[in-house]
């Protein structure tokens, strides 16, 4: 007889299962069934629940990207005017949560997915959309019309910072580096205007 309100609780221990799996192996070259394993039951019941690999790791960064608008919102919330609502966002995408070996590994191989399976690629334009939106919506007021082309250049940024550091493979991440790194490019590019 399954257990009540079990199901909810063994999809969470895969989605993490998930996320430390691909994070260790830097890849998707990972089974089922060392997922299944991390999570403590059976690959039978994580495809159950999933049916495939690939909808277990859509859970995962579904989850990742859950847990990351949480943290802007509420970095925006504590936010003081437009610069200070940029700088949150810019600081909650490195946040010790968002930015963390198994999370930076999960999205590497988010960008690579994205570019073969629709689900993938539509989840990745929803976050890239949401991060624009934010951005330009508190620069217009610090750079006018400049506010899409500086939105875009703050996305790439934390994008390609998340791809270096899975690229690197020793050492913790280093989230206030990567912060500083983007805040200064956003200083100049408001001394600019």
């Amino acid at each position: 007889m399954p257990k009540v309100g079990a199901e909810p609780i063994r999809k969470a221990a895969l989605v993490w299962a998930t996320i430390t799996e691909i994070g260790r192996a830097g890849s998707l070259d990972v089974t089922v069934a060392q997922i299944a394993r991390r999570a403590g039951m059976s690959s039978a019941l994580a495809h159950h629940y999933f049916g495939s690999k690939e909808q277990i790791f859509l859970a995962a960064m579904r989850h990742i990207l859950t847990v990351y608008a949480a943290e802007v919102r509420g970095a925006l919330a504590s936010a003081d005017g437009p610069r200070g609502r940029v700088e949150a966002i810019v600081r909650a995408s490195f946040t010790t949560t968002n930015f963390r070996r198994e999370v930076i590994g999960a999205w590497l191989n988010f960008y690579v997915l994205a570019q073969t399976q629709p689900e993938a690629a539509r989840l990745l334009s929803i976050y890239q959309r949401r991060l624009r939106s934010n951005l330009v919506h508190d620069l217009r007021p610090l750079v006018g019309e400049r506010a899409g082309q500086v939105a875009d250049t703050l996305g790439a940024l934390i994008d390609g910072v998340y791809i270096r550091q899975a690229l690197k493979k020793p050492g913790a991440p280093d989230g206030a580096g990567a912060t500083e790194l983007i805040l200064s490019c956003l200083e100049r590019e408001l001394e600019a205007s």
